[in-house]
């Protein structure tokens, strides 16, 4: 266990921290583009992560409440819990104004800005922080990136699991001594952009989806928060590497790694929809990785370095995408 002083103190604090956090947590369905939240909790946090106040829900998903074994909650338990629009006035409150805190932030991010994008409306979220990049960027000795692990380390008591009001309230708690540790040492906040989520439309002819004690089959796959998606081929023949000043080409083979500010799977829609090839992993004949954080030691970003495969930021890629050449006729 670590344990922090409080000698951080407003005077010492970095001026270019956020002014306010809103430490998120939520219970899905799934973990796929279509699956709901069944749950909700918000911890707003001050500038120095001292806690504010609290807040909880259930949240109705009009289907199958998913893994029951994970979160707990049954379709009976859920059945009166009021619908996503009837609480996103209060949730947007909750966040409005401060950065976006969670443990996996781009699964949380993603999972909410899909829910204001259905209910017509936008979470006014302009920045999250991921706890698991804070925790490489502070080189925590933990044995995993699982949020169990974080509080262990900084001595703090889970008390349910998935529960998403006991698992906000384990992050608050693990965050502000991982807030102070980075003001002492004038650490840089992993903090990304938040861009609402306006492009939203449902998967067409979903199956029903059968609840777990008849055998649940949906999108959740353990261990993993995104599904397998299949894509039909690219049409297009592998030009080769992407050249720096130089535009893409139809055909190319883009992987991409880490938190994208962009929602991923819109992001490689457009790739495929500009004519490129999206890759699950990195080889020889890689055209391009993106990555916010080419500095992690993911298997794709040291597999691209070894390689000398180009990397670009998320930012720089948009724009590449805006003008790609055709393929080679």
């Amino acid at each position: 266990m670590t344990v922090l002083d409080d000698r951080t103190t407003a005077a010492t604090w970095p001026a270019a921290y956020p002014q306010g956090y809103a430490v998120v947590d939520v219970e899905t369905t799934g973990l796929a583009r279509d699956d709901r939240i069944v749950s909700a909790a918000v911890y707003r946090l001050d500038a120095q992560g001292n806690v504010e106040d609290h807040w909880y829900t259930l949240v109705n998903p009009e289907r199958d409440p998913g893994p029951v074994w994970i979160h707990g909650l049954t379709t009976d338990v859920l059945e009166g819990a009021p619908l996503f629009p009837e609480i996103a006035a209060e949730f947007a409150a909750r966040l409005d104004g401060r950065v976006l805190v969670a443990h996996n932030a781009m699964f949380d991010w993603q999972m909410i800005a899909r829910e204001y994008a259905r209910a017509e409306s936008a979470a006014p979220v302009r920045q999250r922080l991921c706890t698991i990049a804070l925790a490489k960027e502070l080189s925590l000795p933990l044995p995993n990136h699982k949020l169990e692990s974080l509080a262990a380390h900084f001595g703090v008591v889970q008390q349910r699991a998935h529960n998403a009001l006991d698992d906000a309230r384990v992050l608050a708690e693990a965050f502000r001594p991982s807030l102070h540790a980075a003001a002492e040492r004038n650490v840089r906040l992993p903090l990304l952009e938040c861009r609402p989520l306006t492009e939203w439309a449902s998967s067409p002819a979903q199956q029903p989806r059968i609840g777990h004690q008849a055998g649940y089959a949906s999108s959740y796959r353990a261990g993993s928060w995104r599904p397998s998606r299949k894509r039909p081929p690219c049409p297009y023949p592998n030009p080769g590497r992407y050249e720096t000043d130089k535009p893409l080409k139809q055909g190319m083979r883009v992987a991409f790694s880490g938190d994208t500010s962009v929602d991923r799977e819109l992001l490689e829609d457009r790739t495929v929809e500009a004519g490129l090839h999206v890759a699950g992993s990195v080889s020889r004949l890689t055209s391009l990785l993106v990555t916010n954080d080419p500095d992690s030691a993911t298997s794709k970003t040291v597999k691209a370095k070894s390689f000398g495969t180009p990397i670009v930021d998320e930012a720089a890629y948009t724009q590449l995408l805006r003008d790609v050449a055709p393929a080679d006729g």
